[in-house]
């Protein structure tokens, strides 16, 4: 909720802050670079000092954060809010995650738990704009991040009553060297591409990839070295945590490009207004949502691994279906399209993060909480950087032989570049619109239908990785539950 309601609240935000371009990009990133950060340290810290104490002080660090955001009367200072924000909100989920681990041994019991705890998720995104709408209508914008005050403090006051502690008794201090690798090496690469999703290609980026990737060299020999590590690299060599957590990262990979294409075609390609656009996505977010709380009951029937399996078909089917409805630009056809993908993803999902959280030591759930959570964060930013940058390259392929000599040097170039610079393009120049905007709304949809065609092939490539490394494993639908 509270990210999505910032998007909405952004206009007004740079009315009153008047922030410059790059402080608004970080107004908008900083949450989402710090949450990805400091995951894999809260989830540790929880193991080590307490789950329920973590996610208390997060709570109140979260809510107090807030304040300072709704109150900043600068740039700079809401910058330093969402910062903080985006610290404390780091402790949440791996916290909750680990918790319902510990309240729930019994395999269907624990599969319901973590698709009621998704369903929060999609049903945030859900009511976020709504509530933040209303309050924008009547309220400052400050608004919008206040609203979480009264939620945290309801979390701060049941949980003492609700909820059990847990931590792991052998534990030791965190080693800080390793927190500091763990940042030096998830914050590069989640800016680099992000920047490369959001700025396109530049060498500044691949050179933040490439050192988070040798610091995180750096960081994997560290914990190999230490009894007490920050991620016990142990936790790979379990076959199912290790092919879970991979099917999950390219599960968010793909329907995060997917859905970034979806949202820019139904705006640039049928030209649908924003507002339009929200409501004709309403069904597929209906469709993540009940999925989100009745996955559970498949899950129960077919156990973890056959819902995995059978997700990633349905997900495959329902991506090649959006690459026929794309190359088609039919509106009907990508939108039922997205309904099926929301059919197939949600299942794997909930059941990979049920897989990975299971199949961990129950002293490490908070830290194979984090590992999942932090791999959801990379694989939505690989995904719009990757399938945002195969897209941009076959739209540039097919400008290439369009005729655009009526138009300037400038003009030229942001016609040939991107959809939204020819669409801009032709609204400057008036009715009637050109003949090569077809043609650029062509490219921009067969973009779009060559990633998802790429997606089904890799889904189902992946869906008989996954089998075989289960049944070599030897997992059964219980193997979480037993452990």
């Amino acid at each position: 909720m509270d990210l999505s309601v910032l998007f909405l609240a952004m206009p007004a935000i740079v009315a009153d802050l008047d922030p410059s371009a790059s402080e608004l990009l970080w107004i908008n990133d900083i949450y989402g670079f710090m949450v990805a950060g400091f995951l894999v340290t809260m989830g540790t810290l929880g193991d080590r000092i307490g789950r329920r104490r973590v996610l208390l002080i997060g709570a109140f660090a979260f809510g107090a954060a807030s304040a300072l955001a709704a109150f900043s009367g600068t740039a700079q200072q809401l910058i330093m809010a969402r910062a903080l924000l985006g610290v404390a909100g780091a402790t949440i989920a791996p916290s909750t995650l680990a918790l319902v681990v510990n309240l729930f041994q019994n395999e269907a019991e624990r599969s319901r738990a973590i698709s009621i705890w998704g369903t929060a998720f999609a049903l945030g995104g859900l009511v976020g704009p709504l509530i933040g709408g209303v309050l924008l209508h009547y309220f400052h914008w400050g608004s919008v991040f206040l609203i979480n005050i009264p939620i945290m403090l309801a979390l701060l006051i049941a949980a003492p009553f609700l909820l059990p502690e847990y931590r792991n008794e052998e534990g030791e201090r965190l080693d800080l060297l390793s927190v500091a690798l763990s940042l030096g090496t998830v914050l590069p690469i989640i800016y680099g591409f992000k920047h490369m999703a959001a700025d396109g290609f530049a060498p500044h980026q691949l050179l933040a990839i490439v050192g988070g990737l040798l610091i995180g060299l750096l960081f994997v020999r560290r914990q190999k070295s230490l009894a007490h590590p920050l991620i016990d690299l142990r936790l790979f060599r379990i076959p199912a945590f290790t092919a879970s957590l991979i099917v999950n990262l390219a599960g968010v990979f793909f329907v995060f490009g997917v859905f970034l294409f979806q949202n820019l075609f139904l705006q640039l390609v049928l030209d649908l207004s924003p507002l339009e656009a929200a409501v004709w996505s309403v069904p597929s977010a209906l469709v993540f949502t009940i999925m989100s709380f009745q996955s559970h009951r498949l899950t129960s029937r077919l156990g973890p691994i056959k819902t995995v399996l059978l997700g990633l078909l349905v997900n495959a089917v329902g991506v090649s279906a959006m690459a026929a409805a794309a190359y088609a630009e039919s509106l009907v056809g990508v939108l039922a399209a997205s309904m099926l993908v929301g059919l197939g993803f949600v299942p794997v999902i909930l059941s990979t993060t049920g897989l990975i959280v299971g199949t961990a030591p129950p002293e490490q759930a908070g830290s194979a909480s984090a590992i999942s959570e932090t791999s959801a964060e990379f694989g939505g930013a690989l995904g719009v950087a990757i399938l945002g940058s195969l897209g941009t390259l076959v739209y540039r392929m097919t400008m290439n032989g369009v005729d655009l000599s009526g138009l300037n040097a400038a003009q030229q170039l942001a016609v040939s570049t991107t959809l939204a610079g020819a669409v801009e393009t032709a609204k400057a120049m008036g009715d009637p619109a050109p003949a090569w905007l077809e043609a650029a709304r062509s490219g921009f949809s067969l973009g779009f239908a060559a990633c998802c065609a790429l997606a089904a092939v890799t889904l189902l490539g992946l869906a008989v990785l996954a089998h075989r490394i289960y049944s070599s494993a030897h997992i059964d639908a219980n193997a979480a539950a037993s452990r």
